[in-house]
């Protein structure tokens, strides 16, 4: 199986042609020095430098080391190889103490041909080498015979061994890629729905209350527009005063900003006083009632956010399906959570008839509370009954307090303040 290029491999090939040179290099000197003025010697001489040139320049002639793709070697390379191999065996058939230069040259065919040619190449070169020691030595010996293909197989079992490896671990890190692109491309999507239901949420909390307090102020304007004009004109001008406050809070919803009463700044409680104030007319009047040792204000601010959308769904709820005359926002700040408890007087309802999630163009209150609360670890309990009004309670886990004697703020932090822009999501 083809295998493919591998640029860690280089300090190896930097090796191999090191110990092809130190090799050639020392038969030659053998050569020399052993046959001294033999009619041969321009010819190994010239043979030699042939090899050692073919060797040094090989990746000039033959292209660069191959990338191991599904056709195999290239022609060029192919030829580069066979020439070495040729001018090898040459060389060796005229001056045997050239064999062992065919250790460097079983890792050039292995790393060059496919795994079955490789081996083919190996073994003949094998053959030629055991043949050579043969003649050097005179006659037989049992080692000259076992010694070159052990040290041959050692050779090319290693270097396929390791080949394997490298491709079982470039498959592996294949797989691991692709499955962190697959990993991303999930959590891309679970974004995508996270952020769906965020914004069904901000436009239930925000702008579908605002355009649906001003529907019931223009339609109580119309109803004395002729009998009452002073009045008529109050509740205009109050739907007008909605729609400015829709407007900011659309603005800051496209930002992904705070909600507008916390963006003004005075925390929590300053933001439920003023919708308190917002949603209290002629027909509800909503009391505020904070117990928290003036720690609000120490809340994380998707905390804050979190709450205040909580406590604008609950009075849209009162005012839309109620019917009630007053409604309290309370705020309690414990060591351990934050509890916004939305009470109101009226006529209530049955909370186990209610589906689990939303139906047609209403519905999404309660399920946007509970998962608001959800992603911030808390829970939302509803207390009802036909004719006995309804009590709702938000609680939200918090930090434990810091008692660090050395700390300013007494001991009294609720919780590091999160990035500003972290809407709940």
């Amino acid at each position: 199986m083809p295998k493919p290029y591998d640029p860690d491999s280089r300090w190896l090939g930097a090796v191999m042609h090191a110990a092809f040179f130190l090799l050639l290099g020392g038969a030659l000197a053998r050569f020399l020095l052993r046959h001294p003025g033999e009619p041969r010697t321009p010819w190994i001489f010239a043979l030699s430098l042939t090899l050692a040139v073919l060797h040094l320049l090989g990746p000039a002639l033959s292209g660069p080391a191959p990338s191991r793709p599904a056709t195999g070697p290239t022609r060029r390379r192919l030829a580069w190889l066979g020439l070495v191999v040729v001018v090898w065996t040459v060389l060796v058939v005229l001056a045997p103490s050239f064999a062992w230069c065919a250790v460097p040259l079983f890792y050039t065919g292995l790393r060059t041909l496919p795994a079955r040619a490789a081996l083919v190449l190996v073994t003949l070169l094998t053959v030629l080498v055991v043949a050579a020691q043969f003649r050097l030595a005179g006659g037989f010996d049992p080692n000259l015979l076992l010694a070159p293909p052990a040290v041959a197989a050692l050779a090319a079992g290693v270097f396929l061994h390791t080949e394997r490896q490298a491709a079982r671990q470039r498959a592996l890190i294949d797989d691991l890629i692709r499955t962190r692109r697959e990993l991303a491309a999930s959590e891309r999507r679970e974004g995508t729905l996270a952020e769906r239901q965020r914004l069904s949420m901000e436009i239930h909390d925000t702008l579908a209350q605002g355009l649906s307090s001003q529907r019931m102020l223009l339609q109580a304007a119309e109803r004395v527009w002729e009998s009452d004009p002073g009045k008529a004109r109050t509740h205009v001008r109050g739907a007008a005063s909605v729609a400015e406050h829709n407007l900011a809070e659309a603005r800051r919803f496209v930002h992904d900003l705070a909600p507008a009463d916390l963006a003004r700044g005075g925390g929590l409680e300053a933001a439920l006083r003023a919708l308190a104030a917002r949603e209290s007319g002629d027909h509800l009047t909503v009391r505020v009632h904070v117990d928290g040792g003036g720690r609000a204000p120490l809340l994380p601010d998707r905390v804050q956010s979190a709450l205040l959308r909580i406590a604008q769904g609950a009075l849209a709820n009162v005012r839309e399906h109620a019917g009630a005359a007053t409604a309290a926002l309370t705020l309690t700040l414990l060591d351990d959570q934050a509890v916004l408890d939305v009470t109101d007087d009226g006529h209530g309802f049955e909370p186990a008839a209610l589906p689990d999630a939303p139906a047609g163009a209403r519905g999404h209150g309660l399920p946007a509370m509970r998962a608001r609360l959800r992603q911030l670890g808390g829970a939302l309990t509803v207390e009802s009954a036909p004719g006995e009004g309804t009590a709702l309670s938000a609680a939200v886990p918090l930090e434990a307090p810091r008692t660090d004697p050395s700390d300013p703020g007494g001991g009294s932090s609720v919780a590091d303040a999160s990035d500003p822009h972290q809407a709940p999501r």
